[in-house]
């Protein structure tokens, strides 16, 4: 079959990366946009060369859904639906056609798949939820969740193209498109990138911080132009404060940083908002041990770990970006046991292999190794560093089924055993999944 030619397809399952899979005369199809159990028609969208019908698999986009499934809705984002010509609808809610409560049972079994297939984990334990409500001190809550997964992006990057347009890349590409709303931004970052116009080539970022105003930062394409000014807004989770750049990293989602922290800390044994102790697995964060916090950023796991630990804690959080180092720093004062290094983890940990004294090793024996690595992963290297400090618990924070999968099979074979696997959904309508695992040594 040449490239360009449209086929009739029965949608079976889901694969990681927000597509779904179908089988044509043997061959495996990946169709975006459509939902397992449906039957469509698409148009296949690889090149069609000698070498790719070599392939086991093709790409094709969804033209047209002959049977649809129970769990369709109208897409969230209206451009991005399946009247849209393919090539004009906007990446980014590549599940916003899906009822939400589905979305989340596809994302749960894209992680445990990768569990079992890449991690050897067959027996794994996992759930998925919601981001947790923010709520006030007597209980009541202050944010949650909306009802169709909406209204949750507080930083959005936008493009603007050669001739000036201004929106998002199409899905799968980098040609930007217009758009006449933005449902996954929150309403004043929605209002405020529909407002730019126009723009010079380069991306534009959107930022809107717990004060609420919505910063605009311009980053022009090429060396050559000026830079992004480097403003430092404020966040607040769990009525702590943190200094960010607001261009630098932080969570999406409004809720996303109080939802790991609200599970971090019950995971190790504290009582988050409108939970007790006894919801947690009976680890403690020892006050007298050494704690790392790796691909620390700002210090948000690492002010958890010693807000558990207490005052004289002793926590290392470690972050080669030297302006989150910075805001760290400033952002765990009031910890005198905590540091922050500015370094590669990779390369911290090797230094700490080669300097660490005996008495630091039984410290760190006793502590808790927190993660939160890119989307790539840890890798083999960094966790075998981490096996053989033989800390009590490891804290693994991951944004991608793939790699924690491939992560959590190394430390298996390094001796720990992870206990249930709880993902949150913070990228509703997206095919993106955060999910927490805490290891102790078997």
């Amino acid at each position: 079959m040449a490239a360009d030619e449209t086929f009739d397809l029965g949608i079976t399952d889901v694969a990681h990366g927000g597509v779904f899979i179908g089988r044509h005369e043997g061959r495996v199809v990946f169709v975006p946009d459509a939902i397992p159990g449906e039957r469509v028609r698409v148009r296949r969208a690889d090149s069609g060369d000698a070498r790719t019908d070599a392939k086991r698999f093709w790409r094709a986009e969804l033209r047209e859904v002959l049977d649809p499934s129970p769990h369709r809705r109208p897409h969230v984002w209206r451009q991005a639906d399946v009247d849209v010509p393919p090539h004009l609808r906007p990446g980014g809610a590549d599940f916003g056609h899906i009822e939400l409560a589905h979305q989340r049972t596809l994302k749960l079994q894209v992680l445990t798949d990768a569990l079992r297939r890449i991690g050897g984990l067959p027996d794994a334990a996992a759930a998925i939820s919601a981001a947790s409500p923010a709520r006030s001190a007597d209980g009541d809550v202050l944010d949650a969740e909306t009802a169709d997964g909406t209204a949750w992006r507080t930083r959005v990057s936008l493009h603007a193209d050669a001739e000036g347009r201004v929106g998002p890349y199409a899905a799968r590409s980098h040609r930007v498109i217009a758009v006449d709303e933005l449902p996954l931004a929150t309403p004043g970052v929605e209002k405020a990138a529909l407002a730019i116009g126009r723009g010079a080539p380069g991306r534009i970022d959107l930022v809107q911080p717990a004060d609420g105003r919505v910063r605009v930062l311009h980053r022009p394409a090429g060396r050559g132009g000026p830079r992004a000014t480097r403003e430092a807004v404020v966040e607040r989770v769990g009525g702590r404060e943190f200094r960010v750049d607001a261009g630098g990293f932080w969570q999406v989602h409004r809720l996303a940083a109080h939802s790991l922290t609200e599970l971090v800390t019950r995971r190790l044994g504290g009582a988050p908002a409108g939970g007790t102790a006894s919801d947690s697995e009976g680890h403690a964060v020892d006050p007298d041990a050494w704690h790392l916090d790796l691909y620390g950023g700002v210090g948000l796991f690492a002010a958890a770990l010693a807000g558990l630990g207490g005052p004289g804690t002793r926590i290392t959080t470690v972050e080669a970006d030297a302006r989150a180092s910075e805001h760290a720093r400033a952002n765990l004062a009031e910890w005198p046991g905590a540091r922050a290094e500015t370094a590669r983890v990779d390369r911290w940990l090797t230094h700490l292999a080669q300097h660490a004294t005996a008495a630091q090793r039984e410290r760190l024996k006793r502590g808790v190794i927190l993660l939160d690595p890119p989307r790539s992963g840890a890798g083999r290297a960094v966790v075998r560093h981490i096996a053989a400090l033989a800390a009590h618990t490891v804290v693994y924070v991951a944004c991608d089924p793939a790699a924690l999968a491939r992560d959590l099979a190394t430390f298996r074979d390094l001796g720990y055993e992870a206990g249930p696997i709880e993902a949150i959904d913070l990228f509703p309508n997206s095919h993106h999944v955060e999910a927490v695992a805490v290891l102790r040594r078997g």
